[in-house]
């Protein structure tokens, strides 16, 4: 457990001195927005392409991996469905509380993920984080947008060519596809040097980010809900890998880089999301903002559970 506290550690170091630098008004809003902008579009992109392009995907169960993502998130989805019908009876959850919630539930945070496994796992550990996004991103743009269609106080929701058009769009996405038509294809070394060279710079610039992004002095009186999206994500998701894990047989670094993706916080971006399609907006950035800060306890628990049962 401590070579897992010494591991994590930096990096929610670094999301703390992100926070101080927002705070204390080193690095303005307008900065920490292009950083987010150039992270997602840029040099994430380009780790994944790196990483993929030169990767041993004959190593990788590629299928049980992708399976149990896919089954713990549509699992999740059905048990948050279920406890909105239950709730129904009893108390009254408003449509854009619960789409806050399920995302709170679903996202996860790519970026953090990517941080995280590959100070602990190099390549071998980033290449299932890269699979773990190539496949769960599309699902859970479609399932967030659909859920925040149908229960959103929104006059304009996107019809489902737009979602498709957004999710067909994602850089992620695209970098995944790139780096795997590379992987078989085979790429120059002056160009992987080059994609080596602006992918490498993206890790540290994204948790400086996922910092500025913590809003802790907008805490909402409704607490009992914030608590309630965090379990869930941080406790509910990652035991629904595990427990899917156990059932596929997932094994090794695959199951911890699944418990990983299923034990970061939500995605930041939930909160654009919300606040755009008529989503619990300030419920959604205290979720998000609450679920780094107890991340910072619980994942180190998960991580060293995978490692070591």
């Amino acid at each position: 457990m401590l070579a897992t506290l010494n591991a994590i550690a930096p990096i929610f170091l670094i999301i703390v001195i992100g926070h101080l630098l927002y705070r204390r008004k080193i690095v303005g809003a307008e900065v920490w927005s292009a950083i987010e902008h150039i992270c997602f579009y840029l040099l994430f992109p380009f780790l994944i392409i790196r990483t993929l392009s030169r990767a041993d995907l004959g190593r990788v169960p590629v299928l049980d991996f992708a399976m149990v993502m896919v089954v713990a998130v549509l699992g999740m989805a059905l048990l948050l469905f279920a406890a909105r019908l239950l709730l129904a009876r009893y108390h009254r959850l408003p449509g854009p509380t619960f789409t806050s919630l399920f995302q709170g539930a679903t996202r996860f945070h790519g970026f953090m993920a990517l941080a995280i496994v590959g100070p602990l796992y190099g390549d071998a550990g980033v290449t299932l984080a890269a699979l773990a996004l190539g496949v769960m991103v599309p699902i859970i743009n479609v399932m967030n947008v659909t859920v925040l269609t149908m229960y959103g106080d929104t006059q304009h929701p996107p019809g489902i060519k737009m979602v498709l058009a957004r999710v067909a769009q994602n850089p992620l996405i695209l970098a995944c596809i790139a780096g795997l038509v590379l992987n078989l294809t085979g790429v120059p070394d002056f160009a992987f040097n080059a994609i080596e060279i602006i992918g490498s710079g993206g890790l540290g610039l994204a948790l400086l980010a996922v910092g500025a992004g913590l809003r802790l002095d907008h805490v909402t009186a409704n607490k009992t809900l914030i608590v309630l999206g965090v379990l869930i994500r941080l406790l509910g998701m990652p035991l629904c890998v595990l427990l899917m894990s156990a059932i596929v047989g997932l094994e090794g670094l695959a199951r911890t880089v699944a418990v990983i993706a299923g034990a970061v916080p939500t995605a930041s971006t939930a909160y654009v999301m919300a606040r755009k399609m008529g989503g619990d907006a300030p419920l959604m950035a205290n979720i998000v903002t609450f679920q780094v800060v107890i991340a910072a306890f619980t994942l180190p628990v998960f991580i060293y559970v995978a490692e070591n049962t």
